[in-house]
């Protein structure tokens, strides 16, 4: 799916199932929330920390899906085209980074 179509997608979902958005401090706080959730795993799983037995059963495709998902509803409310954003980022990594990460010792 392009990202216009998720944006899109969200929005049709807002209007279906929701009542409306929530503000923007109130999605911000759901991103750093979701974040929270993907750090939990990512650091149990495939960090030094022991996973808990009831953390065994949490998805991370799921949670990292919760992360997208409050993303795009926070750039659909604040009329940010996050395709055309992407695409610009990815442009200015690709100037910016290429020789520094392929003469970082560290990486090879």
């Amino acid at each position: 799916m392009e990202i216009k179509n998720a944006q899109l997608a969200v929005d049709d979902w807002i209007k279906a199932h929701g009542v409306r958005y929530f503000n923007e401090l109130t999605n911000m706080a759901q991103l750093t929330e979701e974040v929270g959730e993907v750090a939990r795993i990512i650091a149990r799983r495939y960090g030094e920390q022991s996973e808990k037995e009831s953390d065994r059963e949490k998805d991370l495709g799921e949670e990292l899906a919760d992360v997208v998902f409050v993303v795009l509803c926070l750039a659909n409310q604040t009329g940010v085209n996050l395709e055309e954003a992407f695409a610009r980022k990815l442009e200015l990594k690709t100037r910016r980074d290429h020789k520094r990460h392929q003469q970082n010792k560290k990486l090879k």
